[in-house]
């Protein structure tokens, strides 16, 4: 079943690229006692994720901050490596946004918004969406109906909805 308003999000460990090489991140420690938005995306680099979802969190960050939202992390099902350079092309890194890799699907898995699409190489992938949560409870969820798009999932939508 899918995760859904007023869920606890569970104890995950996912990886990011320090300065140092990959390091564990444990989501708790990024969630607790804070205003916190998590957007998935079905892989870095695809076309929608690439050219609508991270572009509309980086037009909306400040906005975001405004709100009192702390953090803006993006969860992929990529390995680090990956989450590190889309971050980079896409200027996310820069703007501010955590990119975070949920190698093994775990996550993904855990809160029921695993998806396989085999014809276009997409296995163990996330669905598409947004949330925001305070103190690890989701207080917004918008989950997208087919992968390739980006409407209810976006910055824009899920700020007017916090």
């Amino acid at each position: 079943m899918a995760i859904s308003t007023g869920d606890r999000l569970p104890e995950a460990t996912l990886v990011r690229i320090g300065s140092e090489g990959p390091e564990q991140v444990r989501l708790s420690e990024r969630l607790a006692g804070r205003s916190v938005v998590i957007f998935a995306v079905p892989g870095a680099f695809t076309p929608t994720c690439h050219s609508a979802h991270v572009p509309s969190f980086i037009r909306t960050k400040d906005q975001f901050a405004d709100k009192g939202v702390d953090e803006i992390i993006c969860i992929s099902v990529n390995d680090p490596f990956v989450m590190k350079a889309w971050g980079e092309a896409t200027g996310a890194s820069g703007a501010g946004i955590t990119m975070l890799s949920d190698a093994d699907g775990a996550f993904t898995k855990e809160i029921g918004l695993s998806f396989d699409a085999p014809p276009v190489g997409l296995i163990g992938r996330s669905k598409r969406y947004a949330l925001h949560a305070k103190d690890g409870v989701v207080t917004v969820i918008h989950l997208e109906e087919s992968p390739g798009v980006c409407e209810t999932s976006g910055g824009e939508a899920l700020l007017s909805a916090i």
